[in-house]
């Protein structure tokens, strides 16, 4: 791509002439304060904190711009910083704090608020404008997220993540002038809107406007309950995000601090979801096979992910007979644990508690997405907590997990394989699948493990796998936007009879995968699911068992419980169904 010369602050630069200012100015060092921007979104310069000068060989313009939404143009030079800019930063931040609560103490975001963040970076201690604060209730109609209207700051990024990565539209603004407010369409509450619950919104809103729904109490009520035995697992993704709730690196492997931290609060079992991910995997694989081999509707799309599966039965209900019946790893872990567990060990059912540590907000709605999450005839998870309440919950306890030393998970369901822990990233599943199915169909174990044509950050990924002459197109798609072209595409086939374009498809609701699920540690952008992705692929690299029927323990199983993948039982236990649900509830 062309470049231009251009200066920041008198010091030269020369970069890509699509680059705006403001990231212009961060190749340098230079931070540009802002609230509306994110590297995920298109720009739209909502805030107005972001205003430069600019420098023209006429001299200073008069007309300050948004750095933000604003390119580099060639000879230019931009002036970041000085006093008038300081000023006129500061009183938009004062407007903004205008509007906004002082309640920071009671609020989830204390600590991690942008806000907070850039108020106490310009020092502001006295109140320049009379609070005009306008009174909204909270919106708890959601099992997974509570919004709160009284603290937006109307910067758009809601919004934009609903509507441009998502393409649900459950979020955009209402009303005009100072009634301006970002709500579901209609006004309606959040549960009553095509909201999937995937809880990017959350992740992406830099105040605490809209926030996942904190049940930490919960678990430390049960936990204090002497006759419950407290089951808790823990997802993939997890692993390589809460230590960042610690202050290390993004990425880092903390598999082990974690049994060790659940243990030290007082849970009894420390199980691993990637157990049920391989379980998944025997399940799942062994369904494409019978639909590739027997007859059944293909493509086999992918159902692990809960914000996928309520998309799905929402916006694309003619899918419902190609989507797997396999339940995502949580719900199967949770029956095995209230069933295969609870007779190993002796324990009633009634009695266990089972938790689940999630990087997901969907997954607190699909522990009662309907009557299958409960095949144990109990509950199967009564519990999911976020990555980010597991961080607040372990420091409230007192857990200094820096210093933790590691721990092994619980048997006889905690044994996991390397392609069980790649769940956690966009294409793992479909790795993880294709790993197994190979045998499945062949009889003969892939000689490269390493499934690199599903791996990365494209939008859609596709490609073809031999399994000895069958010949299996895949497709991979992360983000929910990008869904759709992949339904397209399938909607055609079928309409025109022609050869349908995919025989397998994995979606992941979050761009990424589960390692940017929308209860992972604030913050994240590509550069971070990078870091969390590298190291999700680490610890498969360095597992012994690298395939999902390699694990001695899912052997086990088969063997003294299920009987056989998509037998009778594992349909009992471990298989859902669908229904078309309505876009907005009456």
């Amino acid at each position: 791509m062309a470049t231009v010369n251009i200066k920041i602050n008198g010091n030269p630069l020369e970069i890509e002439q699509e680059t705006s200012i403001l990231k212009a100015a961060q190749k340098m060092g230079i931070k540009i304060p802002a609230l509306c921007t994110h590297s995920d979104l298109e720009p739209w310069a909502a805030c107005g904190l972001c205003v430069v000068k600019v420098k023209t060989p006429r001299g200073i313009s008069p007309k300050l711009v948004r750095a933000c939404a604003t390119k580099v143009e060639e000879g230019m030079d931009y002036i970041t910083s000085d006093m008038e800019l300081c000023e006129v930063r500061k009183t938009v931040l004062e407007l903004i704090l205008s509007n906004h609560p002082d309640d920071c103490l009671a609020c989830g975001r204390n600590g991690t608020c942008e806000l907070q963040q850039i108020t106490a970076d310009f020092g502001i201690r006295e109140r320049s404008f009379h609070k005009n604060l306008k009174e909204y209730p909270k919106d708890k109609s959601t099992c997974s997220l509570v919004f709160d209207p009284s603290k937006c700051i109307n910067c758009g990024r809601c919004a934009q993540v609903c509507q441009q990565l998502q393409g649900v539209w459950a979020l955009e603004f209402i009303n005009r002038g100072l009634d301006t407010i970002i709500k579901p369409a209609g006004d309606i509450l959040l549960n009553e809107s095509p909201c999937v619950k995937c809880g990017q919104c959350s992740a992406h809103c830099p105040v605490g406007a809209i926030y996942e729904r904190d049940e930490t109490q919960i678990l430390l009520d049960v936990i204090a309950n002497d006759k419950k035995h407290v089951a808790v697992q823990i997802a993939p993704a997890v692993r390589v995000a809460i230590g960042e709730e610690f202050g290390l690196e993004p990425g880092t492997i903390s598999t082990g601090k974690l049994y060790a931290a659940l243990r030290q609060i007082g849970c009894d079992s420390v199980f691993d979801t990637n157990f049920a991910a391989d379980l998944t995997i025997m399940e799942e694989g062994t369904e494409l096979v019978n639909r590739l081999t027997k007859g059944g509707a293909l493509p086999q799309f992918t159902s692990c992910c809960p914000a996928w599966t309520d998309y799905m039965e929402k916006f694309a209900p003619d899918m419902i007979p190609m989507f797997s019946t396999a339940k995502s790893p949580q719900q199967m872990q949770g029956a095995i644990t209230k069933t295969y567990f609870a007779e190993k060990k002796g324990v009633d059912p009634a009695d266990i508690f089972s938790v689940s540590i999630m990087p997901c907000t969907a997954k607190k709605y699909e522990i009662t997405r309907d009557d299958n999450m409960a095949a144990s005839g109990h509950k199967d998870v009564d519990l999911v907590l976020t990555t980010r309440e597991l961080g607040r919950l372990l420091r409230r306890s007192g857990v200094d997990f820096n210093r933790l030393d590691e721990e092994k998970a619980d048997s006889p369901i905690g044994m996991y394989s390397g392609a069980a822990t790649i769940f956690g990233v966009t294409g793992g599943v479909m790795e993880a699948a294709v790993r197994t199915a190979h045998v499945l169909v062949t009889g003969e174990e892939l000689k490269d493990v390493n499934v690199t044509p599903v791996r990365g950050m494209d939008g859609v990924k596709v490609g073809e796998v031999d399994m000895g002459g069958t010949v299996v197109k895949v497709a991979v798609a992360h983000g929910l936007v990008n869904i759709e072209k992949v339904l397209d595409q399938v909607r055609e086939a079928k309409k025109t009879g022609a050869e349908m374009p995919y025989h397998f498809i994995e979606v992941m609701a979050c761009r990424g995968g589960c390692i940017a699920g929308g209860g992972q540690p604030y913050g994240t952008t590509d550069d971070i699911r990078n870091k969390r992705i590298a190291g999700i692929y680490k610890d498969d690299k360095k597992s012994t068992v690298r395939c999902s029927h390699q694990n001695p323990e899912i052997t086990e199983i088969y063997k003294d419980f299920l009987g056989e993948p998509c037998g009778h039982l594992s349909h009992e236990l471990l298989h859902t169904t669908y229904q078309e649900r309505t876009i907005y509830k009456k």
